[in-house]
């Protein structure tokens, strides 16, 4: 009896020795993890400001910021849609687009409210997703208006930035509340990353030289065929007598403000160095050379 007691407890003090050794090494490879993702972000950094710099001294960028030409900011777009790139041990990724190609959410006003909601019935989404975008952007209430909100979303989630929509993962919050509280799951037949872009009130210009298919379709109200058949023939719009508009079509434009030159680029990065990876994306004013939303993804 003795010699099992003592066994036992043996094995127990192992079992407890191996539980404390693996929660030991789990902390040591976090903590590895940890330091090597704050090295990769300072390597990261490091090779964003050289872009940047790269970029400011460009005599293409120059040039293009001289000519306020359309065809030459497609032709610099075609050029470098896509630059890899070796420096020293570690594997960069560049690519170009327009930062204007998407509809800014935060465009959604009295005026175009109509155009919104049409086009998410059209993908099944009821009209109270359009209300609480509305509630999530301070323009949209009256002033000294705070705290009258018709949804609970704020309710649910009383930290959340009311200004704006600042980012994708801020419109996920709320399409996650949306779906939730009223179990309609038709969101998922939108395609949000090529739909919306994100930043201030200031900037909404669409330049209609890259404006993606489902921007076409929200801002002209029209089918996804037509709106398919204006994508395709980007580049080569140089006023509205170009797009062929009807009627109807004019009046809708008319809500939203675009452009057939907006000389902003959106920049993608990726880092590759080992086994670490990370990702950069920021917009470049041509004419000023400066960057602008930064978002760093690890």
């Amino acid at each position: 009896m003795k010699n099992a007691i003592a066994l036992l407890i043996t094995l127990v003090f192992v079992m407890i020795i191996s539980v404390a050794i693996g929660y030991g090494l789990t902390q040591v490879k976090e903590a590895s993890k940890t330091v090597e993702d704050e090295k990769m972000l300072y390597q990261s950094s490091m090779l964003l400001d050289d872009v940047l710099n790269i970029l400011q001294k460009s005599p293409q960028l120059h040039s293009l910021a001289d000519s306020n030409s359309s065809d030459d900011l497609y032709q610099f777009l075609e050029n470098t849609r896509y630059l890899p790139l070796e420096i020293a041990n570690e594997k960069v990724i560049l690519s170009f687009e327009s930062a204007n190609a998407r509809l800014n959410i935060n465009s959604l006003d009295k005026n175009n409210e109509v155009l919104f909601r049409d086009y998410f019935s059209r993908y099944m989404v009821g009209s109270e997703y359009v209300e609480i975008l509305q509630e999530c952007m301070r323009k949209n209430k009256a002033k000294d208006e705070y705290n009258n909100y018709t949804s609970t979303l704020f309710d649910n989630h009383p930290e959340l930035f009311r200004d704006y929509i600042a980012s994708k993962k801020h419109l996920d919050i709320i399409n996650l509340f949306y779906k939730n509280e009223y179990g309609d799951t038709n969101l998922k037949n939108i395609d949000f990353q090529e739909l919306f872009s994100y930043s201030q009130e200031g900037e909404m210009t669409v330049d209609l030289n890259y404006a993606k298919p489902a921007v076409w379709e929200l801002i002209l109200g029209c089918s996804s065929e037509r709106a398919l058949a204006l994508y395709q023939n980007s580049g080569a719009y140089k006023s509205l007598e170009d797009l062929h508009l009807t009627q109807q079509e004019r009046q809708n434009i008319a809500k939203f403000q675009t452009t057939f030159f907006a000389p902003y680029l959106l920049v993608s990065m990726e880092i590759i160095r080992e086994e670490s990876s990370s990702k950069i994306r920021f917009k470049y004013d041509i004419k000023s050379k400066k960057g602008y939303d930064f978002v760093f993804q690890l």
